[in-house]
Order: C-alpha cells, then structure tokens, then sequence
C-alpha cells in the first residue's frame, strides 16, 4: 500500500508539472505564427540591449573597455529571468481565474496546484533564456562585451543558474499566493517586486552605490549573490574587480545563495499554505475581479 500511494503521489506531481509546462508554452507562444514568434525574440532582447549600450557609450563617452561595462552588460542581461520566471508563476493564477476562469477546475482536478503554477512558470524561463542567450551573443559579437568561452567556469554557471530559476521560481509562488486574495491588479505584482529588485541586487551597479542604510537590504536578497556567481563563472576577472563582493570566493557565494534560497523557499511554502487556506475559506478561488 506504501508504495502504491508513493507511486500515485510522484504521478501526481510529474502530471502537475508536465501539463503546466506545455500549457503554459502553448499559452506564450500562440499568440502569432512561429515565424513572427521568432523575429520578436530576436528583435526584443537586443533593441532592449542596444538602448544600454547606446546609453553606457554617451554617459562614458564611449570607455567600453571599462570593467564596469560587462559587469553592467551581464547583469541587465541575467536580470531577465527575474521578472519573466517570477511573471510567469503568478499570472498563472490571473490568467486561469480571470481571462479563461478555470482555475477552480484545476482546483477539483487531481493535480498539485502549486506544481502545476511552477510548471506554468517554465514557458518563462524558456523564453527568458532565449534572450539571455541572444543578448550574450549579441553583445559579443557586435556590442563590444569582451567574452571567452573557453576561459568561462561552465560547471559553476551550471549549477548557479539551476539555483537561481528554483529560487526565482519560489519567489514567485509567493507572488501567486498573494494573487489569490487580491483583485484583478495584482498582476502588476512581479512588475513592481522585480523593480524593486532591480534597484536592490546589483542588476546594473554595484552596491555601493547604494546609500549605507540600504545596502544591507541588498545583502538580504538572494538575487545578489545570483547575479554575481552568473558574472564570475563567465568574466571571473572582471567581475570579482568590484569592491561589493570581493571579498568573497566563490565557494562562498554560493553557500550563501543556497542558505538563501533554501530559506525563501520554506517560507513560500508556508506563505503559500496560509494564503491558499484563506483563499478556498473566502471562496475567492472562483472569483473574477475585471471590470
């Protein structure tokens, strides 16, 4: 009987997850044909890369042989599973309740809700990395980042990146727990958290920037310790050149991005919990706010 449920329990868990992740692809995607759908995802990442650049040049008067600007580059270009992966976990519950209103189907269906928005969360992190990918080997070719392949820690980019989309992705069930108790705007919450986020982890400048009394707000956030592991293991050298983080190695910054990441994660889970309780006592699972 023991294995029997265990054995029903990780079916559960695969289906969740494996029908979110198509439909949430089919869902991103079907918008235009695959041609127009290819040509936006080229175009998009580098306009969005040639306005830093462009920007970087006149502000420096054209110094991209600065440190600065692949450090600036790298962390605009990560930076995009931020808002993407996050996005895409919570709008899968304005999106189900509100435009197709079948959220409380999937409520009475026999899958794991918060699995099944994760899964949803993935047509994020594949269309996310498509520009991150783009953005890199455009700023290579034709936008005067220096970058050696050969030269890159892959093993560590590996492991940092696999990090970092868990961590983000937790980060975002959090935003769809609380979507489950607001109105229809609470689709402009990743927007907001990852603009906030984006001033506080060091996306485009270093924290010292920052000023005193808030850059420990910045040491809190995992996303920090993120970008600098995603910068190290491609321009080691030029990144550990900053001040902020310097003083730490690499084993070390990834210690803490785990520690971090493992803590933000148990308190989605309970956060989700809380929130999901009150949600089916309010009846608020089948409610639609647009107006």
């Amino acid at each position: 009987m023991a294995r029997s449920t265990a054995a029903v329990t990780r079916s559960e868990v695969w289906r969740s997850f494996r029908i979110a992740t198509w439909l949430g692809w089919q869902i991103a995607s079907n918008w235009t044909d695959p041609l127009w759908f290819a040509i936006y995802s080229i175009v998009r990442p580098i306009s969005r890369a040639a306005i830093l650049v462009v920007m970087y040049g006149v502000i420096t008067q054209g110094n991209f042989s600065d440190p600065l600007f692949p450090y600036i580059y790298l962390g605009n270009a990560f930076y995009s599973y931020v808002f993407t992966v996050m996005n895409g976990v919570s709008w899968a519950v304005i999106d189900d309740r509100e435009h197709y209103r079948t959220l409380k189907y999937m409520y009475v269906a026999p899958i794991r809700i918060p699995l099944y928005l994760l899964g949803r969360g993935v047509a994020g992190f594949l269309t996310a990395s498509l520009s991150v990918l783009i953005t890199i080997v455009a700023g290579a070719l034709f936008l005067h980042v220096t970058f050696d392949p050969l030269q890159a820690d892959w093993a560590l980019f590996i492991v940092s990146l696999v990090i970092g989309i868990v961590m983000l992705a937790m980060m975002g069930l959090v935003l769809a727990a609380l979507s489950l108790l607001v109105a229809r705007h609470s689709g402009f919450l990743a927007e907001g958290v990852s603009g906030v986020l984006f001033l506080f982890s060091g996306a485009i400048y270093p924290l010292d920037v920052l000023p005193a009394w808030l850059q420990p707000v910045g040491f809190a956030i995992p996303i920090t310790y993120w970008l600098e592991l995603m910068r190290r293991s491609l321009i080691g050298s030029v990144a550990q050149a900053f001040p902020t983080l310097a003083g730490f190695s690499n084993l070390q910054l990834l210690g803490i991005l785990v520690g971090l990441s493992a803590a933000f994660g148990v308190a989605s889970i309970f956060v989700f919990r809380a929130c999901d309780k009150r949600a089916r006592e309010r009846g608020l699972i089948d409610r639609t706010t647009n107006y």
